[in-house]
Formats: structure tokens, C-alpha cells, sequence
């Protein structure tokens, strides 16, 4: 495979990042410090694995991370009152609830008790709202770094058919919300679509958020089609066949390194936003 078939996310990434340094250093000649409070819930490796990763990416540019970490048996009351500490802390700019919580929580209203102008993970139902709207500030960032890839690699979406493999409120219909909005014909599928190959034949533009390794076949991809891969499973491999795709696909994003870097990116531009915007107010 050529390289200039690739999406790179990692460069995508490291470009977001390098223009956040200057905006951090003109927010700290102001006095103000961007400021990021990532709670954890339990023990589970992988989310201490990724809730370090996105304290290590805001340490790098010089935001500051406030790690709070909660016990397996926190009830959902405890951690509202935690949520609503933060909601309430001028210093802090952004809140991230790391997913998923124990069973005995209640996340969707954790996820709601954020305030909206801290949720710069884009996990509120407001928030969702205001993104479909056309209007939202903070877009889920997982979605917010599939249209930037598009963005920077002048990929337009307008009058492409889109296909989204995925229905998830963070990622899946948030995603097809920012295409429609940019004048795409959009297509949401999901696991228990019927004939789902049909479907993503069809597509110019392929997005991949399912959650299952390599569910979309490579043979399915059409010829030319631009393929977005959001997934990331055990092994390092993402929801689309890659070996299979990469040869029909005109531009496709590897796993790792495609939409998850630029997934962190936005959560540091976001955070950031919402630093600068504490200050007009």
C-alpha cells in the first residue's frame, strides 16, 4: 500500500497539538491555566491505561490534568456530588467521566449532571443536541476526529453517500449528525442491519464505529471509497478488514494510529476552547 493512500492521524494530531502549545501559553500570559479533571471509576486496566494516556497528551502541551479516581464500589450519588464539585471549580475546564463505570452506576445521569460548558468530552444529551443542531461547541471527539481527518485531507462530504457502521451516542450518531450537517446523504447502520454488505457497497464514504474486530469485510468497500475506521479492538485491530480494504480504498485510516491520536487532540482542543471562553466571560 502507498503511503499518499494513508490517513495519517498521528500527523493530523500532531498539528492540532502543536497550535494548542500557543494557545496555552497566550491563556497562561493571562493568567489562566487550561485545566482538565478526568474521573475513573473501578480498577479497570484499560481505562487507567487511557485515562494516563490523555494525562500524558495534556501534560505534553501544558494543560493541566486533575486525575480524580474513585473506588469499584462508589455509588452513583457519590460520584454526582464528585461531577458536581468539578462543575463548580473555576479552575477546571473540562470534565471527562470515563467509560464505562461499574454496573451499579448510573452513567447516562453522571454523563447528564456534567455541566455544559465543561463537557468537552461531548456526552451530554444537550451537547448531542446542539451538534445535530449545527450549533454544538463541543462535539463528541471521537466523531469531532473523523471530520478533521476529512478536513485536512480535503475530503468533502457534500453530496457523497456516507455509510456509518455504528449507532452509539458518542460516536455512531453523533458522526452521521456532522455529516448530514455538511451536506452529505447519510446511511447509520449497525449490527443487526440486514444485508449490511449492500449497503456499505454503496458508500463513498465509509465510517467504521461498531465495536466488533474487523466486522466490515474488505470485499464490501467500493472501489474509490474513502474509509474511516474508528474502531479499536484487542490486538490493535480496528472494525474493518484492513488488508482487504486498503486495496479498494482510495484513503483509509490505519489501527492504531488514524482516528484514536486525533481523538485525544480534540479532547485537548476542546478543553482549551473552553479555557479561553472562561475568560471572555
Amino acid at each position: 500500500m502507498t503511503q499518499d493512500k494513508l490517513l495519517d492521524g498521528k500527523a493530523v494530531a500532531n498539528r492540532i497539538k502543536n497550535q494548542l502549545k500557543e494557545r496555552v501559553e497566550a491563556l497562561k500570559i493571562n493568567g489562566v491555566t487550561p485545566s482538565l479533571a478526568t474521573i475513573l471509576v473501578g480498577d479497570d486496566p484499560s481505562s487507567e491505561t487511557y485515562v494516563r494516556m490523555k494525562g500524558n497528551a495534556c501534560e505534553r502541551i501544558g494543560i493541566l490534568s486533575k486525575k480524580i479516581h474513585l473506588p469499584e464500589d462508589t455509588t452513583t450519588e457519590t460520584l454526582l456530588e464528585t461531577i458536581e464539585e468539578l462543575n463548580h471549580d473555576l479552575s477546571v475546564h473540562g470534565i471527562l467521566l470515563q467509560h464505562p463505570v461499574p454496573p451499579q452506576i448510573d452513567e447516562r445521569l453522571a454523563f447528564e449532571t456534567i455541566a455544559i460548558e465543561k463537557d468537552v468530552d461531548g456526552v451530554t444529551s444537550e451537547g448531542y443536541g446542539q451538534t445535530a443542531l449545527g450549533f454544538g461547541t463541543y462535539p463528541s471527539c471521537t466523531p469531532a476526529a473523523i471530520m478533521k481527518i476529512m478536513e485536512d485531507y480535503d475530503i468533502n462530504p457534500e453530496g457523497k453517500h456516507a455509510v456509518v457502521v455504528g449507532r452509539s451516542p458518542i460516536l455512531g450518531k453523533p458522526v452521521g449528525a456532522l455529516l448530514l450537517n455538511q451536506n452529505a446523504t447519510v446511511t447509520t447502520c449497525h449490527s443487526r442491519t440486514i444485508d449490511l454488505a449492500s449497503h456499505v457497497k454503496h458508500a463513498d464514504i465509509v465510517v467504521a464505529a461498531v465495536g466488533k474486530p474487523e466486522f466490515i469485510k474488505g470485499e464490501w468497500i467500493k472501489e474509490g471509497a474513502v474509509v474511516l475506521d474508528a474502531g479499536y479492538n484487542k490486538g490493535n485491530i480496528g472494525d474493518v478488514e484492513y488488508e482487504g480494504a486498503k486495496e479498494k480504498a482510495s484513503l483509509i485510516t490505519p489501527v492504531p494510529g488514524g482516528v484514536g491520536p486525533v481523538t485525544i487532540a480534540m479532547l485537548l482542543k476542546h478543553t482549551v476552547v473552553s479555557a479561553e471562553k472562561s475568560i471572555v466571560q
